[in-house]
């Protein structure tokens, strides 16, 4: 298959940013998305250009370092799929692919289609943690967990930060991502401790980060590439709400 793409270049978080047109040729219809901007960055290097810059690691669709808007639509036109799962078979010969970073206040380009998501990692910080006892590790069956629970918490935890749904909102929000690291360990035992100072915790550092406010749009939830449902927005919103009324003082830090 032959193909013309239209990739965004910006060689800095300075510097102007614009779509720059290269022919795909000879693309197999088993590659994967990122195999072919490979073959188009060794094309690119042997004719001394500059290759495009993007995020990968994994490519198993586990890591969540990848993700592109791709023709407007994050992580392409395949349902509960990354970028680095897309096949080119998702695709026509002769069609035109424009490829652009994510699009967010709080996802500034660093390089090409390479944007800073250390947001995501503040979030986290603020209290993606629980406080247990260390030490040897229990017997699986010492502390009870309802299944419904524990099925839902691992469908929270399947989040693998990607920021697809950041990208996707019309907002720019990352509630349900926030909405995912939140439920995941407030689901379990293991969280009750910290679970409503958590919620106020990371809602407040992803206000702090410049994303946009929810307002359950949903386009969040069809670009997840784990199809993560918004229905852990409306719990995490619960528990920020019980947070706010039973420990006023982890809003304002401190004493008056």
């Amino acid at each position: 298959m032959n193909m013309k793409l239209r990739v965004w270049r910006q060689s800095s978080p300075d510097a102007k940013g614009a779509l720059k047109e290269y022919a795909a040729t000879d693309v197999s219809p088993d590659m994967s998305f990122l195999e072919m901007l490979d073959e188009l960055n060794e094309r690119l290097m042997e004719q001394g250009e500059v290759a495009i810059a993007f995020d990968h690691d994994c490519r198993e669709g586990i890591c969540g370092s990848c993700g592109v808007m791709i023709n407007g639509v994050a992580h392409g036109p395949m349902k509960g799929t990354a970028t680095c799962q897309l096949h080119m078979r998702s695709f026509k010969d002769g069609d035109t692919i424009v490829i652009e970073p994510w699009r967010a206040a709080a996802f500034p380009v660093v390089k090409d289609l390479v944007v800073n998501r250390g947001a995501f990692d503040r979030i986290i910080q603020a209290g993606g943690y629980v406080s247990v006892a260390t030490g040897a590790a229990k017997d699986a069956n010492s502390i009870p967990v309802p299944k419904e629970d524990s099925d839902a918490a691992m469908d929270a935890a399947a989040c693998i930060g990607c920021g697809a749904c950041v990208a996707a909102c019309p907002n720019g929000s990352a509630s349900l991502f926030t909405a995912a690291k939140v439920s995941h360990l407030g689901l379990l035992p293991q969280g009750q401790p910290e679970r409503y100072r958590r919620a106020l915790k990371m809602v407040a550092q992803m206000d702090l980060e410049s994303f946009g406010g929810c307002t359950l749009f949903g386009e969040c939830m069809e670009a997840c590439p784990k199809e993560i449902s918004i229905d852990f927005i409306s719990r995490m919103n619960r528990d920020f709400l019980v947070g706010a009324a039973t420990a006023p003082m982890e809003r304002g830090g401190g004493e008056d």
